[in-house]
């Protein structure tokens, strides 16, 4: 199992709660982080979640693949990101 998705279920996130965090990060990556923040995580663990996210960007694509959902997403949202920066 992705890591990620592994620590998410190891703090009790349900299946449809990460789902929706990818489905999210597939559209908008600063709003799937946001979220991801706002899920009462320890802090130990979202520090280590969003450690594993910085030094390892494949975990993403892999936890998207394992859940089903279209990486190309991530992609565009990518793309628009370093194209619009705020």
């Amino acid at each position: 199992m992705n890591p990620i998705i592994a620590l998410l279920k190891d703090n009790n996130i349900s299946d449809q709660q990460i789902n929706d965090i990818f489905q999210a990060l597939t559209q908008n990556p600063l709003a799937a982080m946001a979220t991801i923040s706002q899920l009462g995580l320890p802090q130990e663990d979202l520090q280590a979640l969003m450690g594993q996210v910085m030094q390892n960007p494949a975990l993403i694509k892999e936890a998207v693949e394992e859940l089903g959902l279209d990486f190309s997403k991530v992609e565009e949202a990518k793309q628009k990101m370093q194209n619009n920066p705020q």
